[in-house]
């Protein structure tokens, strides 16, 4: 055992003290929302596919046409040989689908909330952070990275928003507002016409992660950006609703001009490789057409908003194809995860440190491969387990 490794596993054993020690499993999402774990096939309400696309032939043969015709990988970062007429006219493409004058590719979602935020505060020292508190990890990480101190407004709470910004914000030289769109363990939606509004009162800057609404709301699926004037930057992914892999950020021309040149997690990273591209391209022909796979998805969230109800389970503000069945204590939600799992049905616990204590849930995340027969018998499993 090395040195590292005894400073390793002492603190693997504190998390197990904790009942924090996570284990990987494999799994193989299969057709028809389900998932393949080891021998057996589950009815999977814990992946983020909501389009069912993962699978979709369409992406399958273009990621392979592209890879035939570009190779496995991109050579370099995208500032050095990584960039393809084929990146640029994705990002065209991603910019025309979000309604901005431009957008930038990245890896993954943490990688662009961590590596614009810092990016944009070096820019502008000095300026007062506003966050949700239900914010991603990920922008968490970006403030940190900055060196930046954030002032946490009640989740969804405007008025309390409004309130810091008078009494902190007012000094800064500039202020800059970060919230998720649809947030991603809630299922619950940001009223963004009213942080629009408000961030234009105040003067401040205001950044979206569209990640959950990508794709599945919004008309054609281009989130709930699309129906409100008035947002500086939007962040997406690619790997929810779009099936495949990688993120953007889209906003003015002179945003992503400058993120081109200082966002340090896109300037030292290898460019998408064109596979991943291809996967893009054919998900962004198939999504705004899907309007009845979105109605499905929706219908499917209201009859297990109202199931739960009927089971007494509390499902927040739950108004999206995410569902939580919020139960309280780590030990209790897990193991009646693991019950459903046994019944046939993988639900995810979902624990601290990733939500509140005491706030142990089930995420329920709905597919439009699901059938409503599958949610009538999740409701019949979550009954008989509890």
């Amino acid at each position: 055992m090395s040195r590292l490794d005894s400073f390793l596993e002492t603190a693997l054993a504190r998390m197990e003290r904790a009942g924090q020690r996570r284990t990987l499993h494999a799994s193989t999402l299969t057709q028809g929302g389900r998932v393949l774990r080891g021998d057996r096939e589950l009815i999977d309400f814990s992946s983020n596919d909501y389009l069912g696309l993962a699978r979709h032939p369409l992406l399958i043969e273009r990621a392979r046409e592209w890879a035939a015709r570009g190779g496995t990988g991109s050579g370099a970062s995208r500032l050095v040989t990584g960039t393809s007429e084929a990146h640029l006219a994705l990002e065209a493409r991603i910019a025309a689908f979000k309604g901005t004058e431009a957008a930038l590719l990245f890896a993954t979602g943490w990688q662009a909330n961590a590596a614009v935020i810092p990016a944009l505060l070096a820019a502008i020292p000095g300026a007062a952070v506003f966050t949700d508190r239900l914010i991603h990890a990920s922008m968490h990480a970006g403030i940190a990275v900055a060196g930046a101190r954030q002032h946490r407004f009640r989740h969804n709470d405007l008025d309390h928003l409004e309130t810091l910004l008078a009494q902190k914000g007012a000094a800064a030289p500039a202020r800059l507002i970060l919230t998720e769109s649809v947030f991603s363990m809630d299922g619950d939606r940001a009223d963004l016409a009213r942080l629009a509004a408000i961030a234009r009162a105040h003067d401040a800057a205001l950044f979206v992660d569209e990640a959950h609404a990508t794709g599945v709301l919004g008309p054609q699926g281009r989130g709930l950006s699309a129906e409100v004037d008035g947002l500086d930057l939007v962040m997406g992914t690619f790997s929810k609703a779009l099936g495949g892999f990688g993120a953007y950020v889209a906003g003015s021309r002179i945003t992503i001009d400058y993120l081109v040149n200082a966002a340090s997690g896109f300037v030292f990273t290898t460019a998408p490789p064109p596979a991943v591209l291809g996967a893009i391209d054919a998900a962004l022909d198939l999504v705004p057409a899907m309007d009845a796979e979105r109605a499905h998805l929706a219908a499917l969230g209201e009859r297990l908003r109202a199931g739960l109800a009927g089971l007494g389970l509390d499902h927040g503000a739950s108004s999206t194809q995410i569902v939580p069945a919020v139960i309280g204590p780590e030990e209790t939600t897990l193991a009646l995860s693991r019950r459903l799992e046994a019944a046939g049905f993988l639900a995810s616990a979902i624990r601290p440190p990733t939500v509140p204590p005491g706030t142990s849930r089930l995420r329920l995340a709905l597919r439009a491969s699901h059938a409503e027969a599958d949610i009538d018998a999740l409701l019949a499993a979550l009954e008989a387990a509890l």
